[in-house]
C-alpha cells in the first residue's frame, strides 16, 4: 500500500531554513509528479510546491516563490522541500501528497523568535 512519511520539520527563528524530506514506498514513485501542502490552525490545506515525475518542471504560488525548493531523488523514492528566508506565516503542518488522494501523517514546522 502506498505509505508516505514526512521529516525534517522543527521550529526555526524567522529568516532560517529547514529542509524537508518525504520518503515514499508501495508505488512506482518516478512514475507520477507529487506536491507539497501546508496546513495552519484555522485555515484551508494550501498548495506549495509541485514536481513532475521527472522533476524537471516545477511549479510554486506566489506565496513560497522564490523562497521554496521542491526537488526529488527517484532513486531514494524521496521527495525535498528547502524552505530558506522562513516567515511566521509559512508555520503549518506540511504534507507530502500522491494524487490529491494520499497523504502522509505531516510534519510540524513552526517558525517563531
Amino acid at each position: 500500500q502506498v505509505q508516505l512519511v514526512e521529516s525534517g520539520g522543527g521550529l526555526v527563528q524567522p529568516g532560517g531554513s529547514l529542509r524537508l524530506s518525504c520518503v515514499a514506498s508501495g508505488f512506482t514513485f518516478s512514475n507520477y509528479p507529487m506536491r507539497w501542502y501546508r496546513q495552519a490552525p484555522g485555515k484551508e490545506r494550501e498548495l506549495v510546491a509541485f514536481i513532475s515525475s521527472t522533476g524537471g518542471s516545477t511549479n510554486y504560488p506566489d506565496s513560497v516563490k522564490g523562497r521554496f525548493t521542491i526537488s526529488r531523488d527517484n532513486a531514494k523514492s524521496t521527495l525535498y522541500l528547502q524552505m530558506n528566508s522562513l516567515k511566521p506565516e509559512d508555520t503549518a503542518v506540511y504534507y507530502c501528497n500522491l494524487r490529491e488522494e494520499y497523504w502522509g501523517p505531516g510534519t510540524q514546522v513552526t517558525i517563531s523568535s
